[in-house]
């Protein structure tokens, strides 16, 4: 006897009206079209070289790729909507036409560079401030009938890591998203995606609880998206520069994989795919 349906139901989010499901984890790859991104891999350039990196993504296993136009990086500078859609829209016209079938998102804090993207065919919105840059955000993305991830971040980019300090990081965290995705409910966004926003206002320290306690974040019954690659959590434990980060990447990847989220979102997709298919085959025997 089944005693509660949800158990048995993979969560998914509803796509233009197609469902994702989420009974395996997903890939998300990351296009930065910004020349200050703080890995210099993912800096792309050019036309030509978007589209020969997204095919590559959408091979190696990519379900989503998300694209964006203005750095979040510590220390970086406010980029403003007119800036973002001077650079994308050339990019998003090739790339839709390109890759009519791919899952699109954009990876963006301003309700104007979302109408844009979604009007040339972008799927999803991913906003690194829940909606608490751009207070049309939530309204905006509810009227484009879009799914929505909301990040979890303490401060702006430009001073987020000078000094970040909490009562206690996880509970800070859930009161943080209870309040914002009931909000975003309120609002009328159906499809939502929770990030807990690694490496943004948050210390090394923060950074490990979090990922020890990711199983927590279930609780909403909403799929979990986990942004480790490359960033600095890694790089200060291991005493490497971001390019040189692959294998921490996919060390912490498999340690969230394990804690049963639901996206990865990554530089280097390929890898990101491999440690999915060995850890849902591990699961298998356990």
């Amino acid at each position: 006897m089944i005693n509660n349906i949800s158990d048995f139901i993979p969560l998914s989010i509803n796509v233009k009206g197609r469902l994702l499901f989420f009974e395996k984890p997903a890939v998300m790859g990351v296009i930065n079209l910004t020349s200050n991104s703080f890995y210099d891999g993912s800096r792309y350039q050019g036309e030509y070289e978007v589209l020969q990196i997204t095919e590559s993504m959408i091979a190696s296993g990519a379900a989503i790729i998300d694209i964006g136009a203005a750095s979040t990086k510590p220390g970086s500078d406010w980029v403003s909507a007119n800036e973002e859609i001077q650079i994308l829209k050339p990019y998003l016209k090739s790339l839709l036409k390109q890759f009519p079938d791919c899952i699109f998102s954009i990876d963006t804090y301003h309700s104007l560079t979302a109408i844009m993207a979604v009007e040339h065919g972008v799927a999803l919105v991913n906003d690194i401030s829940a909606g608490l840059i751009d207070t049309k955000m939530f309204q905006t993305v509810a009227q484009l009938g879009v799914p929505y991830v909301m990040m979890h971040m303490q401060g702006m980019p430009k001073t987020m890591q000078e000094n970040p300090v909490y009562n206690n990081v996880l509970t800070d965290i859930i009161d943080f998203f209870t309040e914002r995705v009931a909000s975003a409910r309120k609002a009328g966004i159906k499809d939502i995606i929770i990030d807990p926003g690694f490496g943004f206002g948050k210390s090394v320290e923060h950074n490990y609880t979090l990922l020890h306690h990711l199983d927590v974040f279930h609780m909403f019954g909403l799929p979990v998206l986990c942004g480790l690659s490359r960033k600095s959590m890694i790089n200060k434990v291991l005493h490497t520069k971001p390019s040189e980060a692959l294998n921490g990447t996919s060390v912490l990847n498999t340690l969230a994989l394990l804690k049963n989220i639901h996206l990865l979102r990554v530089h280097d997709v390929l890898e990101a795919q491999q440690a999915i298919d060995l850890v849902t085959r591990y699961k298998l025997r356990s």
